[in-house]
């Protein structure tokens, strides 16, 4: 069973997330773009019950971004930590970026890509 870490760009909040991985994903729809400031937001999909803050839960805010969609960050910094659904309790997923190590596994999954940027690049073969 995979072990994450993770912390926020100031170091306030650190949080782990025992695995499996269910998937990896990048989100192209506007709400993430717009959190993110990027063409993506990029997750990885962990059991609920896995994921604990383990310093600076003070520090995590969440934002209603629609009506199931929770997005949580740090107050401090910005640092966008997380995203979960109302709907489906049992799964969190956590920002690809703020994991240490960085993450090395494969994204399964593009979401929502009828809105990826047109302005990202093309990848060379």
């Amino acid at each position: 069973m995979a072990m994450l870490k993770g912390s926020c760009l100031c170091g306030g909040v650190a949080y782990r997330a025992d695995g499996p991985i269910h998937h990896a994903s990048h989100c192209y729809c506007t709400m993430c773009q717009k959190q993110h400031g990027a063409a993506a937001g990029s997750y990885a999909n962990v059991r609920a019950d896995g994921f604990v803050v383990e310093r600076g839960q003070e520090l995590v805010v969440e934002y209603a971004s629609s009506e199931h969609g929770r997005r949580g960050f740090c107050r401090v910094c910005g640092s966008t930590l997380t995203w979960r659904s109302t709907q489906s309790p049992d799964t969190i997923a956590v920002t690809l970026g703020t994991l240490e190590p960085p993450y090395d596994g494969p994204v399964e999954r593009e979401l929502y890509s009828e809105t990826k940027p047109a302005w990202l690049p093309v990848r060379e073969t």
